[in-house]
Order: C-alpha cells, then sequence, then structure tokens
C-alpha cells in the first residue's frame, strides 16, 4: 500500500504548509519532529549534508511513523540519480538547487516522472514494498503524480527565465534562494551586503518569483529561521501559503552560542 502525500493533499485543498529543514540523516530527527505534531512534512537537506542511499529509507519510514510527508534537497549534479534514488525510497516530494533555465527544469522533472513521460522505470523498491505483488502499476503511476516538485530560483538566469520555467508541466513550488541570487548578480561579499535580502535588487527579485509564481498557479515557498511575525505577514499578504521553519544545525549553533557564551562568562568570574 503506497502511502498518501500528505503535503500534496493540502496542496490539493489549497491549505497552509509548515516544513522544516534538517541535515542529519538520524530518523530519531524526524521521529522528535513528528513529536511536536507541528510539521506537515521534513525535508531532508541532502545538497549539504553527508548522507548514504540507507539513510533515505530511513528518513521516508519515519516520516510515516508520524504522518508527515518528506521531502528531499537535490544537487544539480547528479540531479536525477539522486532523484530516482529517493523516490524509490520512499521520498515523497523533491526541492531541486540550481535550476537555471528550461533545460535544468524538465530534466528534473522527468527524472521523477514514471515512462513515458518521464525516465523512471519499475522495479523491487522500497516504496512499493521491495516486491511487484505489494502494487499495482496504476497505484505506483498514481504515487509519481503526487509527488510534489519544488525548485530553488537562486540564479539571475533562473529570475531571467522564470515564466519559461515555470510553464513546464509538473513544477508545483518554488522557493527564492537569496544568497545564491545575490552572488549571481556579483553582489554577495560586498561591504553593503549583510544579509541578501536587505539589498534592494535581492528583493526586487524575490518579490518577482513570489508573484509571477501566484499569478501563474504555483505556490512559493518561504524558509524561515525564526518568527518574525510582521514578516511573515507581509508574505501572507503577498499569497504565500507554504513556510518552511528553521534548520537543525542552525538551532543547535544559535543555542550553543548563546548559551555557551553566558556560561563562559558566569564561570569567568571565578
Amino acid at each position: 500500500m503506497l502511502k498518501k502525500n500528505k503535503l500534496r493533499e493540502l496542496i490539493k485543498e489549497g491549505k497552509p504548509t509548515l516544513g522544516t529543514r534538517v541535515l542529519s540523516s538520524w530518523p530519531g530527527i524526524v521521529e522528535l519532529l513528528g513529536q511536536t505534531e507541528a510539521f506537515d512534512y521534513v525535508e531532508f537537506v541532502a545538497e549539504y549534508a553527508p548522507w548514504t542511499l540507507y539513510d533515505l529509507e530511513n528518513i521516508a519510514r519515519a516520516c510515516e511513523l508520524y504522518n508527515m510527508s518528506s521531502m528531499i534537497k537535490i544537487d544539480a549534479v547528479p540531479r536525477s540519480y539522486i532523484a530516482t534514488k529517493a523516490l524509490q525510497s520512499g521520498i515523497q516530494n523533491f526541492l531541486f538547487a540550481d535550476i537555471r533555465n528550461v533545460k535544468d527544469a524538465e530534466e528534473a522533472i522527468k527524472s521523477v516522472k514514471l515512462e513515458p513521460e518521464g525516465i523512471m522505470g519499475i522495479g523491487n523498491f522500497r516504496v512499493g514494498g521491495y516486491v511487484f505483488d505489494k502494487f499495482t502499476v496504476s497505484e505506483y503511476r498514481k504515487y509519481a503524480e503526487d509527488i510534489v516538485v519544488a525548485f530553488m530560483i537562486e540564479k539571475k538566469s533562473a529570475i531571467d527565465q522564470l515564466e519559461e520555467i515555470l510553464s513546464v508541466q509538473g513544477v508545483d513550488m518554488v522557493q527564492f534562494g537569496p544568497w545564491d541570487y545575490s552572488l549571481s548578480i556579483g553582489l554577495a561579499g560586498s561591504p553593503e551586503t549583510s544579509w541578501a535580502l536587505d539589498n534592494p535588487k535581492v528583493k526586487e527579485a524575490e518579490l518577482k518569483c513570489i508573484k509571477t509564481a501566484i499569478e501563474m498557479g504555483k505556490r512559493p515557498r518561504v524558509e524561515l529561521s525564526d518568527l518574525n511575525f510582521k514578516l511573515i505577514e507581509q508574505y501572507i499578504q503577498l499569497g504565500v501559503k507554504d513556510f518552511s521553519l528553521g534548520t537543525d544545525i542552525r538551532i543547535l549553533y544559535n543555542f550553543w552560542k548563546e548559551k555557551g557564551q553566558e556560561l563562559r562568562k558566569l564561570l569567568s568570574k571565578y
């Protein structure tokens, strides 16, 4: 029995969604997130972390235990290989990094769609219970059709070709990447750039990404590091319904830095 994709169901119903990001491949972290009952899905940021193919199955299992969807963020290379292995492991949704043009968009979508629309075949994969008698081909096709495909829009060329990219059949969601975008236009690292979205050119590109996505019937997602309710309300007023809150390593770093320095200051008196 193939699992329902909670993220896809919420999008179909027009409801807001909330996810969070982890670099740790330990499924215990996913289970802890499930126990909070706060999140619709967990995104494994495979682009930044060391991991094995075994980890993908374990992350998918842990999400299923708590009725959460799973998502993976995928490098540009080897995009298709990672995507197919993740799908076969039971990962339900895909965020593709470094989409630069229509060709990249088409390649990404094909990697998670079955033949003849895509390049995926059928086999003894975890997603179907490892043996052919656990699912029908039609169920398998429905599973692939329910995948939510998201693109990082983080390059100047992607902003320049945004309408063409969003016109590719199969894209559901986009997220603007301010740091990579600022790098692509020669801003990142300059003295006036402390936070990428503080730059008017970067903010303009973000607003274009969000507004164009909504106009074309796609879902823009916004990544949050904390709860700035004034800022969140501004995104909601633009029409944003999808948010991702926090990343495990950043949460740990902030706690260790703040509390560690406080305790170090106290101990320095003795």
